[in-house]
Parts: structure tokens; C-alpha cells; sequence
């Protein structure tokens, strides 16, 4: 069963997509981002940027924290539909959140962003493996504000280097799964 963690959805239930497009985040590597974000950015507030958003999971979480607006980006429309079935069972409305159906390297090219990005959250399929390109693009994106926090899901025997404007701040294993912190320089 995946659940809200946090904040004021606390508990409440999300649906998970059908088939294989999707990893959904565990309740345990959900809880322990965003018990590390507390120290690194304030919820409350935020801007973020859910790529590769599988249930939606990490950007309702945000929203449940505090975050003022999510864009969730998604490839595969079936997938898409369910991000938006949880966002309204949720309560959540269209002030808050956009969901994009477009791979994540061709939103990229044309970014539709309200605010600048102050945090996101990029959980690619396992198999991905061109993340020295895809930081690089967030490092250089004018739309992710200076200081913000890049946080990045993969497979823990995956390597990652950070490239020129970001900042490594922690790494955490979680069993088969390790998480990457990253500042956006200045």
C-alpha cells in the first residue's frame, strides 16, 4: 500500500500505477528524504519539480509538506492519469499542481515553469543511465532558483558525479536504493 508520509495528508492512501513503467518510491526512502530536506530547504512555501513522477508520490508528499506547487513530469499517459486520480482524491487542485505527459529529457527542452524550481525530485527508472547529462541540464537551467535542492533516486550500485553548479551535500543507502543530495550553486 503507498501512503502520504508526511504533513497534512498524513496517512492517506495513493494509487500505484499498473505495470512496469513504474518503481514506486518505498514509504521508508520517502520518509527518509524528506526527513533530510528538513535540514536543507524549508518546505513550506516551495516550488518543485517532480521528474519522472511514476504515482506522484515524492511531489504529493512535498505538497503535503508545505510546498505551494508541483509540476509533475511523466512519459507515459496511463501513468500521468493516475498522478492526476491521486491529486484529486487528495484535494488537490490545480493551484497547486500541473502534470506533464513528456519524457522528462524532452520537457526539458521547453520548460513551462510558474516560479523558479526550489527543489526537485527525479526518480528515473532503474535502467537510466545518462544522469551526468540530465544534472547538467538542471545545473544550467535559469528556472531552478540559486540554492535550490536537486534530490536524486537511483539504484544503489548506480555512480554519480555532480557536474559544475552543483553542490554534493549528503548520500544515503536505503537496502537497494541510495539518494543523492545536491545544492544548486549561487
Amino acid at each position: 500500500m503507498l501512503r502520504v508520509i508526511g504533513g497534512t495528508l498524513s496517512g492517506r492512501r495513493l494509487a500505484a500505477p499498473k505495470g512496469r513503467h513504474t518503481r514506486p518510491t518505498s514509504d521508508k526512502v520517502r520518509e527518509g528524504i524528506f526527513g533530510s530536506l528538513e535540514s536543507l530547504i524549508p518546505l513550506e512555501g516551495a516550488h518543485v519539480l517532480d521528474l519522472f513522477a511514476g504515482s506522484g508520490a515524492l511531489g504529493i508528499e512535498a505538497l503535503s509538506r508545505g510546498a505551494a506547487f508541483c509540476d509533475f513530469v511523466e512519459a507515459h499517459a496511463r501513468t500521468a492519469a493516475v498522478i492526476r486520480s491521486n491529486l484529486e482524491a487528495l484535494g488537490l487542485t490545480r493551484a497547486s499542481a500541473r502534470v506533464v505527459v513528456a519524457r522528462a529529457e524532452s520537457w526539458l527542452n521547453h520548460p513551462r515553469v510558474a516560479a523558479p524550481v526550489t527543489l526537485a525530485l527525479l526518480d528515473p527508472p532503474y535502467q537510466f543511465r545518462d544522469y551526468g547529462a540530465l544534472l547538467g541540464r538542471l545545473a544550467a537551467a535559469p528556472w531552478i532558483g540559486p540554492g535550490a535542492a536537486i534530490v536524486v533516486e537511483a539504484a544503489r550500485a548506480q555512480k554519480l558525479e555532480p557536474p559544475t553548479g552543483l553542490e554534493p551535500i549528503r548520500t544515503k543507502r536505503y537496502g537497494d536504493t541510495q539518494v543523492w543530495y545536491f545544492r544548486k550553486g549561487l
